[in-house]
């Protein structure tokens, strides 16, 4: 038992890939924004090659493609977003394809970059502050400061307090169901080495990988949701 705990807080730690050094200065590089940059790159890679050649009439099976995957993405965060957030479903669209390559990359033999706490929260920072510009937006900075003394002045201490639990929240969601995930997986590698863990591999690395991602972004579309009505 000691060698698989062992074996599971080497896996969990956040590893330095590499270290920057500028004059004095070391600027230590994580395991996981390395693998990030590859998910990235993955990303912008299939971009290119679906978008290639773009045509407006006798459009190539390729181009087909993309077009179905643009508009099913659209729609489905379109569809938890609402009118009034059309303009945010880039961004949304772009972190439900980051997350969900992010978390399906351990199929790979990588570990997922949403496995590191330092990930997770920048995400969650980045979605709520999106909220509060979006809020901004629409009710002025004069309404956005109101708004914390609704529906009575009583609870805006309260109010004010959900700008730091909303990002906790996103952040160890899904922080916890990845690891917990992970968890699970290197125990059954460890324990059942032969066949199992594939199996178990297709539901935890690609549907609850996918799911979190989804879980993410439909949390992030009702909060601008809210923000914006």
């Amino acid at each position: 038992m000691e060698r698989i705990a062992e074996e599971l807080m080497a896996q969990l730690n956040a590893d330095t890939a590499f270290t920057i050094r500028l004059g004095g200065l070391e600027i230590p590089v994580a395991e996981s924004t390395v693998i990030s940059w590859v998910v990235i790159g993955i990303v912008l890679i299939l971009c290119l090659i679906l978008t290639a050649d773009l045509k407006v009439k006798n459009i190539s099976k390729r181009q087909a493609l993309a077009e179905l995957i643009v508009t099913k993405l659209q729609g489905m965060v379109e569809g938890m977003i609402g009118e009034e957030g059309k303009e945010y479903i880039p961004y949304l669209v772009s972190v439900l394809i980051f997350i969900g390559f992010s978390n399906i990359i351990g199929i790979f033999g990588m570990k997922p970059p949403t496995k590191d706490m330092n990930v997770t929260a920048g995400l969650a920072i980045m979605s709520i502050v999106l909220v509060q510009i979006a809020s901004i937006r629409k009710k002025r900075v004069k309404g956005w400061l109101k708004s914390f003394a609704q529906p009575m002045a009583v609870v805006a201490p309260i109010n004010i307090l959900e700008l730091v639990i909303k990002p906790l929240s996103l952040c160890m969601r899904l922080f916890g169901n990845v690891v917990g995930a992970f968890v699970i997986m290197e125990l059954l590698k460890t324990v059942v080495p032969i066949l199992v863990p594939t199996v178990f591999s297709l539901y935890f690395d690609l549907f609850d990988g996918l799911l979190q991602a989804y879980v993410f972004v439909f949390l992030t579309s009702m909060y601008i949701r809210e923000a914006v009505e």
